[in-house]
């Protein structure tokens, strides 16, 4: 079977970045940001091809989905960049994949780490799973999952990093910042967060058959607790959507990737509230 390693890419758990200025497309640090993710991806890529992958495909999973540079990221690797997609951070992600990589990542909703959130800063209070609080990598560890795929490294802040390791007990993790506050943090030096990036990634895709996939129970419910009762009244319209109380609801189905495009399409239509 070939190897082939699958990379999702955030922005908020790259070393440097701690503020929406850097975040934002408009930011005045937009454009150093999305340097220093690309060259976080580019440190991953490089782990997974020292580790005997043959494929790498990388997701742009951050904001627009348009932020990693192509002519800067490496040339071996294929790049799914874009927005809406139907899978959005683990978009291309399938059975073919002997492992997955989560780079950038960041803490959920609510807990202490840089610039935490689930989903949508502005419309996510808590993402549950069968009642647990999750943020984005339980979210889609449940898709790698649902395919047969293991999460093999994380990158971020250490939030992000523990966080991971409650849910995959064995992966291999990169932590290149610490949170001092919601909007500072001790970084490594790029360099150094790159070269810890590649290490760890290389370990993760080595150790890939000691790392079982997240396969969450079913019936699967996904429950949503939005900011305002405005986003709970429109989410409830949608069919087989149950409305938990005042800002809550929640959507259980056997298939997992039917309710997480259910909930998906829910934040979406909130979002524009």
């Amino acid at each position: 079977m070939t190897l082939k390693v699958y990379i999702s890419v955030d922005m908020e758990g790259v070393s440097g970045v701690v503020h929406k200025d850097h975040t934002s497309r408009d930011g005045d640090d937009y454009q150093l940001a999305r340097r220093l993710m690309t060259l976080e991806a580019n440190a991953a890529i490089e782990g997974a091809f020292d580790a005997k992958a043959l494929e790498v495909v990388v997701n742009d999973s951050h904001g627009t989905m348009r932020n990693l540079i192509p002519d800067l990221l490496d040339p071996r690797a294929q790049l799914i960049t874009g927005s809406p997609k139907p899978l959005s951070m683990m978009q291309g992600i399938d059975n073919t994949f002997s492992a997955a990589i989560c780079i950038g990542y960041h803490a959920r909703a609510g807990t202490s780490g840089i610039l935490d959130h689930t989903m949508s800063g502005r419309a996510v209070y808590d993402l549950r799973i069968n009642g647990k609080s999750q943020g984005e990598f339980g979210l889609n560890s449940g898709i790698a999952g649902y395919f047969g795929v293991p999460m093999v490294m994380i990158s971020g802040d250490s939030a992000a990093t523990s966080q991971a390791k409650d849910l995959v007990p064995d992966i291999a993790t990169a932590a290149v910042k610490e949170a001092v506050t919601r909007y500072s943090a001790k970084c490594l030096s790029p360099i150094m967060a790159q070269s810890l990036i590649k290490e760890q990634s290389k370990l993760g895709v080595e150790s890939r058959e000691l790392i079982a996939p997240i396969k969450y129970p079913t019936p699967t419910t996904l429950t949503l607790q939005f900011m305002n009762t405005a986003m709970a009244e429109i989410a409830e319209m949608i069919p087989g959507v149950e409305r938990d109380n005042d800002v809550t609801v929640s959507y259980a189905s056997e298939d997992y990737l039917e309710a997480f495009k259910c909930i998906r399409a829910l934040l979406i239509i909130a979002g524009t509230l």
